[in-house]
């Protein structure tokens, strides 16, 4: 029997884009991560912002909301692709240390492959 949610293509097979954006369970590829992660929250944060401001928000103000929005299923990402280098979702912490955080969290999670095969957080993800 098929799921009633659509799947991501390029996801993991049965990845429905709640269990992407939302979900802190699961492995995904660096693929996904560059065209969901990335990507389409890139988008959807410019969007939001747009939107926003047309709305009357000031410009601080609605990129500080759009940021708001995008945060937690940047993170979901960020753990999933954490999760694909068999390490603990607390990895994603390390966003948190001033200039080298986030250029570590972009070799990481952008460039390094994952475990190959299935590890403790779930089966390799379909590349």
């Amino acid at each position: 029997m098929s799921s009633p949610l659509p799947t991501l293509p390029l996801a993991h097979e049965a990845m429905t884009p709640w269990q992407l954006f939302a979900s802190l369970d699961g492995r995904i590829g660096r693929r996904s991560f560059w065209l969901y992660g990335v990507l389409t929250l890139t988008a959807a944060g410019l969007v939001a912002m747009a939107l926003l401001e047309i709305a009357g928000l000031a410009p601080e103000r609605a990129e500080r909301l759009a940021n708001l929005l995008v945060a937690w299923p940047a993170i979901a990402i960020s753990v999933k692709r954490w999760h694909d280098r068999n390490r603990s979702a607390w990895w994603v912490l390390v966003g948190l240390i001033p200039l080298i955080g986030q250029f570590w969290l972009l070799i990481d999670n952008g460039f390094l492959r994952g475990t190959r095969g299935p590890n403790r957080f779930g089966d390799e993800p379909v590349q």
